[in-house]
């Protein structure tokens, strides 16, 4: 069972299949507001926030979907991905199909 399944429950809805996007390792953990994914992008690595679908759910105002610059503090045979006070917002949007489409995007290049 992936992390984000055992942390915010099955019926979390991401909005996308994450088998879809193999380059997402899921690092979610129970003591996170929403689920979360790390991927790297060239030399460069993200981190991908999932809200709760519906607004009045999250504990925080902003997107359902945000992408943010990330540091990896581990090495890379034991990556431990932050998005410190430092992140900067790559990506934000309120739709699955506008991430997918970024993905997509992602995945191609």
């Amino acid at each position: 069972m992936q992390p984000y399944l055992q942390a915010f429950g099955t019926q979390f809805n991401l909005g996308f299949n994450p088998n879809d996007y193999p380059f997402l390792i899921d690092n979610s953990y129970g003591n996170d507001t929403c689920v979360s994914f790390y991927f790297k992008q060239g030399d460069q690595y993200r981190k991908l926030w999932v809200d709760h679908e519906m607004a009045d759910d999250r504990e925080e105002n902003g997107a359902r979907y945000t992408i943010e610059s990330a540091t990896n503090e581990g090495t890379d045979e034991a990556p431990e991905i932050y998005a410190g006070a430092d992140a900067i917002n790559i990506f934000e949007c309120e739709t699955s199909e506008h991430l997918i489409a970024h993905l997509n995007l992602i995945s191609s290049k």
